[in-house]
């Protein structure tokens, strides 16, 4: 029932506010059942209450503990139709001025957490069933001033791919790569933002890609096409233009 068929069941993580807490409400008109996770509880309560009941769960996904219990309770309910994960951290910066403990979380919580999402996730999905994880589009290329959330994106894009792989054809794989969301992420940001959505229409973009046959959701194309044709680039044409971009 992966197809968007009304009753199907869905994970999602991240939920308590966001693109994760529009995700859930676009699903949620559609009659899903959903499961809603975040490490804060009382938004998920919230959010549950707002649209007509979902089954609450806080988690951390940089906690393999946390996760193996959730799953637990998830596996009592059911299988699941999709399992989502838009947890993430965020923290401008040139590399070198970043904390190296705060570096060092970050990348647990964006790419170990994705890591250790997947692991907990997919015993629990139907065959046929979708995995998403969230890259981001700067994840593409070193982008300046994209510190170690571009670099932990770019692990989570590489772990993507090889899950797309290994789990086929029980399981599809899937991934999400946002461009910049008026979030409480992006809220740090002091530079122009080409593109900004708003995360009902990320939300939106999601849901129907979702519902399609590609493995990445990408979004907006204005800017993800622009940085996917950077990437392709040899390095002494693309390292002088995203220099530029730090200028």
């Amino acid at each position: 029932m992966s197809d968007g068929t009304p009753g199907e069941r869905i994970w999602i993580v991240g939920a308590s506010t966001g693109i994760g807490a529009d995700l859930a409400r676009a699903y949620a008109r559609r009659g899903a059942r959903l499961v809603l996770s975040a490490r804060s509880e009382q938004p998920l309560i919230e959010l549950a209450a707002e649209i007509g009941g979902a089954e609450v769960i806080a988690v951390d996904t940089a906690d393999r503990a946390s996760l193996d219990a959730a799953s637990e309770q998830i596996a009592a309910g059911g299988p699941l139709d999709r399992a989502i994960s838009l947890a993430a951290l965020y923290d401008p910066g040139k590399v070198l001025d970043i904390d190296p403990d705060t570096a060092a979380h970050l990348v647990t919580v964006n790419l170990t957490g994705s890591f250790l999402f997947a692991r907990a996730a997919a015993p629990l999905l139907r065959d046929g069933g979708q995995l998403v994880l969230t890259g981001s589009v700067a994840g593409y290329v070193g982008l300046p001033q994209g510190q170690m959330y571009s670099a932990s994106k770019a692990g989570v894009i590489n772990l993507c791919e090889t899950l797309r792989n290994e789990l086929a054809p029980r399981i599809r794989v899937r991934m999400i790569s946002p461009g910049f969301v008026d979030t409480r992420l992006t809220e740090k940001n002091d530079f122009r933002m080409p593109g900004l959505m708003q995360p009902a229409d990320a939300a939106a973009r999601i849901v129907k890609g979702l519902d399609g046959t590609r493995f990445e959701v990408h979004f907006p194309r204005r800017l993800t096409l622009v940085l996917k044709l950077l990437r392709k680039l040899p390095y002494a044409l693309s390292l002088p233009l995203l220099k530029r971009l730090a200028a």
